[in-house]
């Protein structure tokens, strides 16, 4: 009995060490994975490096009458675009350059082909990351058209543009605020060029009647864009671009862009377009497109 307590008295310290022993081993081994997980999780959330996107479209429209009493036009439309975006992020920038191709024509009866899609929209944005919602931005942009544009109201039609004729240039810096992954808005200074060389009612000053083949003007810019997914397969684009030129304040050039996507499967898609334009220098009235469209949509990467 008397070694049977000795024995006790010596185990029961020993198994209790064990046991405390054992309990910070996997305290300290659960210490080490959930600094594994949080390291591998913030290495995953980076994503730095390049990410690229690209999708191509296809739209095409036939009509084709004989013996039709009822009457009709012949009809066969085009229209083909690229686009997409090369992503640089670092720990300290972010370096984003979109572009925008499209082309499209349409022949009714006897007319001949008509334009009626042109663009050629280059963006370069570079974004300081401050960790907040507010980052300071430079960027460079450009846009003009690939073939010649006729005004078909006059006979006989008259040419109105051609290739990089005009041509828009833009520079800028300011600060982007982005409230949400899905809203962004850019308020900063601007310089602006219109480059011509025929065609310089583009660029022509109409408060004082000057001629320009480059004009440059100084200014004020805002750009808003969201790109939000209404529904699983429904995509709203929309942006938003204000300048308001240092000499003449009160006459603010407004772009606006908006786009409703909604994609029937993985090749099929339909669009619904709306482009505004108002700029006095060029037109007393508000230009305004819209497009629906029906065709083919393929994903390059």
């Amino acid at each position: 009995m008397k070694y049977a307590r000795l024995v006790l008295f010596l185990v029961i310290p020993l198994a209790g060490a064990l046991a405390q022993q054992k309990s910070q081993e996997e305290i300290d081994r659960e210490k080490r994975y959930l600094e594994q997980s949080a390291k591998a999780a913030s290495d995953t959330s980076k994503h730095y490096g390049w990410v690229h996107t690209a999708s191509a479209a296809l739209n095409l429209t036939q009509v084709s009458f004989k013996d039709w009493v009822a009457g009709g036009s012949n009809t066969l439309a085009y229209s083909v675009a690229l686009q997409g975006s090369s992503v640089l992020t670092s720990e300290q920038t972010v370096w984003t350059n979109n572009y925008h191709l499209a082309f499209g024509q349409a022949r009714l009866g006897d007319q001949g082909l008509r334009k009626t899609d042109d663009d050629i929209y280059l963006e370069s944005l570079l974004i300081l990351r401050t960790g907040g919602s507010v980052s300071p931005y430079v960027a460079l942009t450009f846009r003009s058209q690939f073939g010649p544009g006729y005004n078909y109201s006059s006979v006989p039609e008259t040419q109105v543009s051609k290739i990089f004729d005009p041509a828009y240039v833009t520079q800028s810096a300011g600060l982007e605020y982005r409230p949400a992954s899905w809203l962004t808005t850019r308020v900063g200074a601007e310089v602006r060029e219109i480059v011509t060389s025929q065609f310089n009612q583009y660029a022509t000053d109409l408060t004082t009647n000057t001629v320009h083949k480059v004009w440059t003007r100084g200014g004020l810019e805002s750009v808003s864009e969201l790109n939000a997914n209404v529904a699983e397969n429904i995509q709203l684009v929309g942006r938003l671009e204000l300048f308001a030129p240092f000499q003449t304040m009160d006459r603010i050039v407004v772009r606006n862009d908006y786009s409703i996507v909604a994609k029937v499967n993985k090749y099929i898609s339909t669009g619904l377009t709306f482009n505004l334009i108002n700029d006095v220098n060029v037109s007393a009235r508000t230009q305004m497109k819209q497009a629906l469209s029906l065709g083919l949509t393929y994903t390059l990467f």
